[in-house]
Protein backbone atom coordinates (compact mmCIF):
# COMPACT_ATOMS: atom_id res chain seq x y z
CA UNK A 1 0.00 0.00 0.00
CA UNK A 2 1.16 3.50 -0.57
CA UNK A 3 2.14 5.63 2.07
CA UNK A 4 -0.16 8.74 0.52
CA UNK A 5 -3.23 6.20 1.11
CA UNK A 6 -5.57 7.58 3.35
CA UNK A 7 -7.36 4.89 5.30
CA UNK A 8 -11.09 5.58 4.69
CA UNK A 9 -13.08 6.47 8.20
CA UNK A 10 -14.49 3.70 10.38
CA UNK A 11 -18.83 4.08 9.61
CA UNK A 12 -20.28 4.14 13.12
CA UNK A 13 -22.65 1.18 13.40
CA UNK A 14 -26.59 2.51 13.53
CA UNK A 15 -27.96 1.92 17.02
CA UNK A 16 -30.26 -1.48 17.27
CA UNK A 17 -33.44 -1.06 16.50
CA UNK A 18 -35.87 -0.96 19.72
CA UNK A 19 -38.90 -3.82 19.81
CA UNK A 20 -41.85 -2.88 18.61
CA UNK A 21 -44.26 -2.47 21.58
CA UNK A 22 -46.89 -5.20 21.67
CA UNK A 23 -50.12 -4.22 21.96
CA UNK A 24 -52.18 -5.94 23.65
CA UNK A 25 -56.09 -6.32 22.96
CA UNK A 26 -58.11 -4.25 25.23
CA UNK A 27 -61.06 -7.03 25.47
CA UNK A 28 -58.80 -9.81 26.28
CA UNK A 29 -56.94 -7.68 28.58
CA UNK A 30 -60.38 -6.63 30.43
CA UNK A 31 -61.39 -10.55 30.52
CA UNK A 32 -58.27 -11.81 32.26
CA UNK A 33 -59.05 -8.89 35.04
CA UNK A 34 -62.37 -10.51 35.25
CA UNK A 35 -60.70 -13.53 35.98
CA UNK A 36 -58.72 -12.45 38.12
CA UNK A 37 -61.02 -10.45 40.17
CA UNK A 38 -63.19 -13.96 39.90
CA UNK A 39 -60.72 -15.84 41.50
CA UNK A 40 -60.71 -13.42 44.80
CA UNK A 41 -63.93 -12.45 44.80
CA UNK A 42 -64.42 -14.92 47.82
CA UNK A 43 -61.64 -12.83 49.80
CA UNK A 44 -63.40 -9.39 48.60
CA UNK A 45 -66.61 -10.72 49.84
CA UNK A 46 -65.12 -11.92 53.09
CA UNK A 47 -62.94 -9.23 54.19
CA UNK A 48 -66.03 -6.45 53.00
CA UNK A 49 -68.74 -8.68 54.14
CA UNK A 50 -67.29 -9.69 57.93
CA UNK A 51 -64.73 -7.41 58.78
CA UNK A 52 -64.76 -3.62 56.74
CA UNK A 53 -68.67 -3.40 56.91
CA UNK A 54 -68.79 -4.75 60.19
CA UNK A 55 -66.06 -2.79 61.76
CA UNK A 56 -67.24 0.37 60.32
CA UNK A 57 -70.55 -0.55 61.65
CA UNK A 58 -69.67 -0.65 65.27
CA UNK A 59 -68.03 2.18 64.86
CA UNK A 60 -71.27 3.94 64.24
CA UNK A 61 -73.23 1.73 66.94
CA UNK A 62 -69.95 2.55 69.67
CA UNK A 63 -71.37 6.58 69.23
CA UNK A 64 -75.00 5.77 69.91
CA UNK A 65 -77.60 3.70 72.45
CA UNK A 66 -78.45 0.49 70.96
CA UNK A 67 -80.37 -2.85 72.98
CA UNK A 68 -80.63 -4.47 69.58
CA UNK A 69 -84.55 -4.23 70.35
CA UNK A 70 -84.73 -0.46 69.30
CA UNK A 71 -83.02 1.34 66.43
CA UNK A 72 -80.40 3.24 67.37
CA UNK A 73 -80.35 6.74 69.55
CA UNK A 74 -76.88 8.34 68.96
CA UNK A 75 -75.40 9.83 71.97
CA UNK A 76 -71.75 10.45 70.45
CA UNK A 77 -68.92 10.06 72.89
CA UNK A 78 -71.32 9.59 75.87
CA UNK A 79 -70.16 5.43 75.80
CA UNK A 80 -66.46 6.40 75.67
CA UNK A 81 -66.82 8.99 78.55
CA UNK A 82 -68.95 6.63 80.32
CA UNK A 83 -65.93 3.66 80.47
CA UNK A 84 -63.95 5.85 82.13
CA UNK A 85 -66.13 6.34 85.31
CA UNK A 86 -67.50 2.34 84.78
CA UNK A 87 -65.51 0.54 87.97
CA UNK A 88 -66.13 -2.74 86.42
CA UNK A 89 -64.55 -1.99 83.29
CA UNK A 90 -61.66 -0.45 85.12
CA UNK A 91 -61.57 -3.75 87.19
CA UNK A 92 -61.85 -5.75 84.03
CA UNK A 93 -58.92 -3.52 82.46
CA UNK A 94 -56.79 -4.10 85.67
CA UNK A 95 -57.39 -8.23 85.73
CA UNK A 96 -56.99 -8.32 81.64
CA UNK A 97 -53.68 -6.25 82.05
CA UNK A 98 -52.45 -8.65 84.44
CA UNK A 99 -53.62 -11.93 82.29
CA UNK A 100 -51.42 -10.09 79.69
CA UNK A 101 -48.02 -9.76 81.15
CA UNK A 102 -48.37 -12.81 83.61
CA UNK A 103 -49.58 -15.41 80.64
CA UNK A 104 -47.76 -14.90 77.66
CA UNK A 105 -44.45 -14.47 79.09
CA UNK A 106 -45.01 -17.88 80.83
CA UNK A 107 -46.20 -19.54 77.97
CA UNK A 108 -42.99 -18.37 75.89
CA UNK A 109 -41.06 -19.43 78.23
CA UNK A 110 -41.94 -22.73 78.67
CA UNK A 111 -42.14 -23.08 74.59
CA UNK A 112 -38.82 -21.93 74.17
CA UNK A 113 -37.50 -24.55 77.18
CA UNK A 114 -39.54 -27.60 75.93
CA UNK A 115 -38.22 -26.33 72.37
CA UNK A 116 -34.72 -26.61 73.41
CA UNK A 117 -34.88 -29.76 75.36
CA UNK A 118 -36.31 -31.65 71.91
CA UNK A 119 -34.14 -30.05 70.16
CA UNK A 120 -31.01 -32.00 71.68
CA UNK A 121 -31.79 -35.06 69.41
CA UNK A 122 -34.12 -37.49 71.66
CA UNK A 123 -35.32 -40.94 70.56
CA UNK A 124 -38.95 -40.48 69.47
CA UNK A 125 -38.91 -36.60 68.90
CA UNK A 126 -42.28 -36.93 66.63
CA UNK A 127 -44.07 -38.29 69.62
CA UNK A 128 -43.03 -36.07 72.17
CA UNK A 129 -43.90 -33.25 69.78
CA UNK A 130 -47.29 -34.16 69.35
CA UNK A 131 -47.87 -34.88 73.18
CA UNK A 132 -46.69 -31.26 73.69
CA UNK A 133 -48.62 -30.17 71.00
CA UNK A 134 -51.86 -31.87 71.83
CA UNK A 135 -53.11 -29.27 74.32
CA UNK A 136 -52.99 -26.35 72.11
CA UNK A 137 -54.69 -28.58 69.11
CA UNK A 138 -57.39 -28.52 71.38
CA UNK A 139 -57.46 -25.05 71.95
CA UNK A 140 -59.64 -23.05 74.51
CA UNK A 141 -62.07 -24.33 74.27
CA UNK A 142 -65.15 -25.57 76.35
CA UNK A 143 -64.51 -28.76 76.86
CA UNK A 144 -61.04 -28.08 77.94
CA UNK A 145 -62.46 -25.01 79.79
CA UNK A 146 -64.86 -27.58 81.92
CA UNK A 147 -61.93 -30.37 82.30
CA UNK A 148 -59.46 -27.35 84.30
CA UNK A 149 -62.67 -25.94 86.22
CA UNK A 150 -63.03 -29.91 87.32
CA UNK A 151 -59.29 -30.00 88.09
CA UNK A 152 -59.18 -27.11 90.32
CA UNK A 153 -62.82 -26.79 92.05
CA UNK A 154 -62.54 -27.60 95.66
CA UNK A 155 -63.11 -30.98 95.10
CA UNK A 156 -61.36 -31.47 92.20
CA UNK A 157 -58.50 -33.58 90.89
CA UNK A 158 -55.91 -31.75 92.48
CA UNK A 159 -57.24 -31.12 96.07
CA UNK A 160 -57.86 -35.21 95.88
CA UNK A 161 -54.54 -35.45 94.80
CA UNK A 162 -53.20 -33.34 97.44
CA UNK A 163 -55.45 -35.13 100.10
CA UNK A 164 -53.34 -38.13 100.25
CA UNK A 165 -50.26 -36.30 101.17
CA UNK A 166 -52.46 -34.99 104.20
CA UNK A 167 -52.75 -31.45 102.72
CA UNK A 168 -56.13 -29.44 102.51
CA UNK A 169 -55.98 -27.64 99.11
CA UNK A 170 -57.84 -24.37 98.60
CA UNK A 171 -60.54 -23.88 96.61
CA UNK A 172 -58.63 -22.77 93.19
CA UNK A 173 -61.82 -21.50 91.91
CA UNK A 174 -63.61 -19.99 94.36
CA UNK A 175 -61.02 -18.04 96.05
CA UNK A 176 -60.19 -14.44 94.79
CA UNK A 177 -56.51 -14.87 95.21
CA UNK A 178 -55.87 -18.09 93.35
CA UNK A 179 -58.77 -17.53 90.53
CA UNK A 180 -57.15 -15.35 87.99
CA UNK A 181 -53.61 -17.97 88.45
CA UNK A 182 -55.65 -20.70 87.42
CA UNK A 183 -56.13 -18.85 84.54
CA UNK A 184 -52.93 -18.15 83.78
CA UNK A 185 -51.94 -21.71 84.25
CA UNK A 186 -53.93 -22.81 81.51
CA UNK A 187 -52.84 -20.53 78.98
CA UNK A 188 -48.92 -21.37 79.86
CA UNK A 189 -50.03 -25.55 79.81
CA UNK A 190 -51.12 -24.75 75.99
CA UNK A 191 -47.37 -23.69 74.60
CA UNK A 192 -47.46 -26.07 71.84
CA UNK A 193 -47.79 -23.67 68.56
CA UNK A 194 -45.33 -21.43 70.08
CA UNK A 195 -43.24 -24.36 70.58
CA UNK A 196 -43.34 -25.81 67.05
CA UNK A 197 -42.36 -22.50 65.91
CA UNK A 198 -39.14 -22.21 68.27
CA UNK A 199 -38.28 -25.92 67.40
CA UNK A 200 -38.29 -24.78 63.48
CA UNK A 201 -35.89 -22.05 64.08
CA UNK A 202 -33.52 -24.08 66.65
CA UNK A 203 -32.98 -26.52 63.10
CA UNK A 204 -31.96 -23.83 61.48
CA UNK A 205 -29.37 -22.25 63.45
CA UNK A 206 -25.61 -22.80 62.02
CA UNK A 207 -24.02 -25.23 63.75
CA UNK A 208 -20.13 -23.68 63.31
CA UNK A 209 -21.40 -20.92 66.08
CA UNK A 210 -21.46 -23.87 68.46
CA UNK A 211 -18.86 -25.61 67.39
CA UNK A 212 -16.73 -22.31 67.64
CA UNK A 213 -17.73 -21.68 70.94
CA UNK A 214 -17.55 -25.64 72.28
CA UNK A 215 -13.50 -24.74 71.54
CA UNK A 216 -14.05 -21.35 73.11
CA UNK A 217 -14.85 -23.04 76.68
CA UNK A 218 -17.99 -21.82 76.55
CA UNK A 219 -20.97 -23.05 79.02
CA UNK A 220 -24.44 -24.20 78.05
CA UNK A 221 -26.04 -20.90 79.78
CA UNK A 222 -23.55 -18.68 77.84
CA UNK A 223 -23.84 -20.22 74.66
CA UNK A 224 -27.92 -19.91 75.02
CA UNK A 225 -27.28 -16.16 75.87
CA UNK A 226 -24.97 -15.25 73.31
CA UNK A 227 -25.62 -17.73 70.45
CA UNK A 228 -29.23 -18.87 70.99
CA UNK A 229 -31.36 -16.44 71.97
CA UNK A 230 -30.18 -13.86 69.81
CA UNK A 231 -30.61 -15.67 66.86
CA UNK A 232 -34.12 -16.59 67.52
CA UNK A 233 -35.27 -13.04 68.25
CA UNK A 234 -37.17 -13.04 65.37
CA UNK A 235 -39.26 -16.25 66.19
CA UNK A 236 -39.78 -14.52 69.75
CA UNK A 237 -40.81 -11.41 68.14
CA UNK A 238 -43.11 -13.24 66.06
CA UNK A 239 -44.40 -15.44 68.79
CA UNK A 240 -44.27 -12.32 71.41
CA UNK A 241 -46.89 -10.14 69.07
CA UNK A 242 -48.91 -13.30 68.43
CA UNK A 243 -49.60 -14.33 71.81
CA UNK A 244 -50.11 -10.76 73.09
CA UNK A 245 -53.28 -10.29 70.98
CA UNK A 246 -54.42 -14.06 71.95
CA UNK A 247 -54.05 -12.92 75.38
CA UNK A 248 -56.21 -9.49 74.97
CA UNK A 249 -59.10 -11.70 73.21
CA UNK A 250 -59.43 -14.62 75.64
CA UNK A 251 -62.63 -15.35 76.41
CA UNK A 252 -63.66 -19.10 76.98
CA UNK A 253 -61.50 -20.15 80.05
CA UNK A 254 -63.07 -17.18 82.07
CA UNK A 255 -66.76 -17.55 80.92
CA UNK A 256 -66.37 -21.13 82.00
CA UNK A 257 -64.49 -21.04 84.44
CA UNK A 258 -66.20 -17.94 86.35
CA UNK A 259 -69.97 -19.65 85.13
CA UNK A 260 -69.89 -16.54 83.28
CA UNK A 261 -69.78 -14.30 85.84
CA UNK A 262 -66.26 -12.75 86.02
CA UNK A 263 -66.17 -14.30 89.33
CA UNK A 264 -65.14 -14.61 92.55
CA UNK A 265 -65.20 -10.43 93.27
CA UNK A 266 -64.57 -10.01 89.48
CA UNK A 267 -60.97 -11.48 90.16
CA UNK A 268 -61.57 -13.48 86.71
CA UNK A 269 -63.46 -10.29 84.89
CA UNK A 270 -61.48 -10.34 81.32
CA UNK A 271 -62.24 -7.48 79.05
CA UNK A 272 -63.80 -9.43 76.60
CA UNK A 273 -66.19 -10.85 78.67
CA UNK A 274 -67.05 -8.45 80.58
CA UNK A 275 -67.80 -7.06 76.80
CA UNK A 276 -70.22 -10.07 76.30
CA UNK A 277 -72.40 -9.29 79.41
CA UNK A 278 -72.78 -6.00 78.10
CA UNK A 279 -73.60 -6.82 74.56
CA UNK A 280 -75.64 -9.80 75.25
CA UNK A 281 -76.21 -10.08 79.02
CA UNK A 282 -77.35 -6.73 79.59
CA UNK A 283 -77.78 -5.34 75.39
CA UNK A 284 -76.10 -2.22 75.55
CA UNK A 285 -74.62 -2.92 72.30
CA UNK A 286 -73.87 0.44 72.02
CA UNK A 287 -71.70 0.47 75.26
CA UNK A 288 -70.29 -3.40 74.21
CA UNK A 289 -69.03 -1.29 70.79
CA UNK A 290 -67.12 1.35 72.37
CA UNK A 291 -65.57 -1.40 74.38
CA UNK A 292 -64.45 -3.53 71.21
CA UNK A 293 -63.22 -0.46 69.48
CA UNK A 294 -61.41 0.29 72.87
CA UNK A 295 -59.48 -3.09 72.60
CA UNK A 296 -58.79 -2.61 69.35
CA UNK A 297 -56.47 0.50 69.88
CA UNK A 298 -55.37 -1.04 72.62
CA UNK A 299 -54.05 -4.11 70.30
CA UNK A 300 -53.01 -2.26 68.03
CA UNK A 301 -50.85 0.06 70.69
CA UNK A 302 -49.30 -2.72 71.78
CA UNK A 303 -48.26 -4.03 68.24
CA UNK A 304 -47.36 -0.49 67.21
CA UNK A 305 -44.63 -0.60 70.68
CA UNK A 306 -43.22 -4.12 69.55
CA UNK A 307 -42.54 -2.89 65.92
CA UNK A 308 -40.70 0.01 67.22
CA UNK A 309 -38.81 -2.12 69.80
CA UNK A 310 -37.76 -4.43 67.64
CA UNK A 311 -35.08 -2.72 66.24
CA UNK A 312 -33.31 -2.90 69.55
CA UNK A 313 -33.82 -6.70 69.82
CA UNK A 314 -34.40 -9.02 67.13
CA UNK A 315 -31.39 -9.90 64.95
CA UNK A 316 -32.37 -10.88 61.45
CA UNK A 317 -29.38 -12.82 60.01
CA UNK A 318 -28.20 -11.62 56.59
Amino acid sequence: MSENTVAAPAVAAAPPTPPRPVRVNKRKRHKHNLAGYGFIAPWLLGVFGFTLIPMVYSLYLSLTRFNLLTAPQWTGLDNYVTLLSDPRYLQAVKVTLIYVVTSVPLKLALALLVAVALNRGLAALGFYRSVFYLPSLLGASVAVSVMWRQIFSQQGLLNEFLGWFGIHGADWIGDPRYAMWTLVLLSGWQFGTPMLIFLAGLKQLPQDLYEAAALDGAGRIRVFFTITLPLLSPMVFFNLVLETINAFQTFTPAFVVSAGTGGPIDSTLLYTLYLYLKGFGSLQMGYASAMAWVLFLVIGAFTAVYFWSARRWVNYAE
